[in-house]
């Protein structure tokens, strides 16, 4: 997706140049929440203030949510059906496969010396104990810059980029505006607030894209809240995949579950609002950002515990799932897919005909 946005923004479009495109896929990859909504903000900000950051931020996901809540509505109106339950059977053997893929692809990019492969390690351990996903995340962020203090960055040459047409008066209206949009919801339903402050805690820690949401879902709803069990949020990760947007959309699953069509939307604007609001207040100083040591040296030890939190919520899916030799064969065909790149959407295809006929 972030390949499209630049051949769009770049390329045709002629919006930004080269290097200004790059500044900004340094910088979404930096902030917590998903890259590509990230960076379609970041191009409407570029190019049309905060009005154009709002903009390109609801075109992009708006379609994804449409999509998900019709495969909500439709979920909760057929998951009893023999052949929806062995979609779902072997939807869940795709989501073990997909996080298994992520945690690979992720750590092979990440292990470049054996200070990352123990903080991994003890991320992965950590959350086995029960220690807090959110918790962990702060503890390395604070032990990186300690850790990777002799750790040399190219970037701190970097250049400045320019400064963005964002400003701190924006930032500061953008903080009043979700300030009085949360107070509003508390005194409307204190159930709707909980999600929304939920989901916001979500995006606010889910540094290393849209997957990282998915070990902190995990933690927050399955086995904090109780508010599903872990088979369903399954059920709702692998809808996530089918959708043109970044999976984190999967949050307007769980919403629609809990309260409906108020819920999915509560949550599906909640899960984008933090990192939005990040993205607006950095821009202007990312340039004094980005060559900041410990900013980098935090950011390097998170992403190695990113790796963590996504091995942990492959491990704890995977006991879930009631494994059999098909389900079995099915994982091993799916990694493989994964494995060379194949278009996610002919693997969800697939895997779904192979379930629905064998499982």
């Amino acid at each position: 997706m972030v390949a499209y946005i630049k051949e769009l923004s770049v390329n045709r479009k002629k919006w930004l140049d080269e290097d200004t495109f790059k500044d900004g896929v340094s910088l979404c990859q930096s902030i917590p929440g998903a890259t590509a909504m990230q960076m379609a903000a970041y191009v409407g900000m570029k190019t049309n203030g905060l009005i154009g950051g709002l903009l390109s931020y609801v075109g992009f996901g708006l379609p994804a949510f449409i999509l998900m809540l019709i495969l909500s509505i439709a979920y909760t109106n057929s998951h009893g059906i023999p052949q929806v339950i062995s979609l779902f059977n072997g939807l869940q053997v795709l989501v073990v496969a997909i996080l298994a893929n992520a945690a690979y692809s992720f750590g092979r990019d990440t292990f470049k010396n054996y200070k990352i492969i123990v903080t991994t390690l003890v991320s992965t351990s950590l959350l086995w104990l029960g220690v807090s996903p959110f918790f962990v995340i702060a503890v390395a962020a604070l032990a990186g810059i300690v850790l990777f203090k002799n750790t040399h960055f190219a970037s701190l040459s970097a250049q400045a980029s320019g400064t963005a047409k964002g400003s701190f008066k924006q930032f500061l209206l953008l903080s009043l505006i979700i300030t009085a949009g949360l107070i509003g919801l508390y005194l409307a339903s204190i159930n709707l607030f909980s999600l929304a402050v939920l989901m916001m805690k979500i995006d606010l820690f889910a540094f290393g894209g849209a997957f990282a949401s998915i070990p902190l879902m995990l933690h927050e709803i399955v086995d904090v809240k109780g508010w599903l069990d872990s088979k369903t949020l399954m059920d709702g990760i692998a809808l996530g995949q089918v959708t043109p947007g970044p999976i984190v959309i999967t949050a307007a699953f769980v919403g629609y579950l809990m309260y409906g069509l108020t819920g999915s939307l509560i949550a599906a604007i909640a899960i984008f609002t933090p990192s939005f609001l990040i993205l607006t207040g950095i821009m202007p100083f990312y340039d004094r950002v980005k060559t900041s040591r410990y900013f980098l040296r935090a950011s390097k030890s998170i992403l190695a515990t990113f790796v963590g939190l996504l091995l942990y919520a492959a491990l704890k899916f995977a006991f879930v799932v009631p494994w059999d030799a098909v389900r079995v064969l099915l994982l091993l065909g799916v990694s493989i897919a994964l494995f060379k790149k194949i278009d996610i959407l002919y693997v969800v295809i697939i895997s779904s005909v192979i379930s629905i006929i064998i499982l």
